[in-house]
């Protein structure tokens, strides 16, 4: 394998540690590390690319607004993502920055385009889109030494669509998820990068009672190569408010009624996959998005 010198200190230098990227999230010094995959796994609505734009605001927003100041490529494929929505995240997390901190935090519209010049999205309609996309990733990550962070919405969107290309068999269903997997495992390898991706749940009918671990049974339902690569799984789940809880509050009707969304962490150390260590927390949607309860 050859490499240009770009590449090569592209590299070998080390990118920005994104372990403290949301710590509420995650156990005590247990966020993800150089290299580590993060899976958000839940129904729909369940709050998942709302978490991701929480995730992508904190590295895109400058230092002095609280942000991290890294690169972010974001693929979309399920074409969910709403820049209208992430925009105005962004705008009202710099306006929160400037009325609460010492230092100074410019909020015009030239400091939110050098956010979003931080952020890189690309759409993918199939599972070969996906892997071509990973394929030439490595150009940008060997331009971008600031690139730190890859998102994906989601890993589980061309699931059925390859079930029913690949026929009866398994093989050709995972094909090429397993290839997407493989390539991602190298460059997070060879550029230490970090990765968030959501993962639908699948519904499915049981014969038996309905248990909580009904839904852990669906959780592996991706190929293994998919799999080997997660270090830290969100179980992603909503809930409805009490309604006490909102009225004493003083709230309006309408966030008497607000759901409130519950992330289970289940992280695995990167040196032994059988040391384990959990974490809970809440959140609810607001207009400046997520809020940690």
């Amino acid at each position: 394998m050859t490499e240009s010198g770009a590449q090569l200190f592209a590299r070998l230098e080390a990118r920005c540690c994104l372990k403290d990227i949301e710590p509420r999230l995650f156990p005590e010094d247990g966020g993800p590390n150089h290299g580590e995959v993060v899976e958000l796994y839940g129904m729909e609505g369940t709050g998942k690319t709302e978490m991701l734009y929480h995730l992508l605001c904190r590295c895109v927003l400058p230092v002095a607004a609280g942000g991290l100041e890294v690169d972010v490529v974001f693929v979309d494929t399920d074409y969910s993502l709403d820049m209208l929505r992430l925009v105005s995240i962004l705008d009202s997390r710099l306006n929160a920055a400037l009325s609460t901190s010492s230092h100074y935090v410019a909020s015009d519209e030239a400091t939110l385009h050098l956010c979003l010049a931080r952020l890189l999205v690309i759409h993918c309609s199939s599972s070969c889109q996906l892997l071509l996309t990973l394929h030439f990733l490595e150009t940008s990550l060997s331009s971008r030494p600031s690139l730190a962070l890859l998102l994906i919405d989601s890993i589980s969107a061309f699931y059925w669509l390859d079930r029913c290309k690949g026929g009866a068999s398994i093989a050709k269903q995972e094909e090429k998820l397993s290839k997407c997997a493989e390539l991602l495992g190298r460059l997070l390898r060879d550029y230490r990068i970090t990765v968030f991706t959501t993962c639908h749940a699948i519904r499915r009918s049981y014969s038996g009672p309905t248990s909580s671990s009904s839904l852990e049974s669906d959780r592996l339902y991706l190929c293994r190569p998919w799999q080997s690569l997660v270090t830290h799984r969100l179980l992603c789940s909503r809930q409805e408010a009490p309604y006490n809880m909102a009225a004493a509050e003083g709230g309006s009707k309408e966030q008497r009624r607000r759901q409130v969304f519950t992330v289970h962490c289940t992280s695995a150390s990167s040196s032994s996959s059988r040391t384990k260590a959990y974490r809970s927390c809440s959140f609810c949607v607001t207009d400046g998005g997520v809020k940690f309860l």
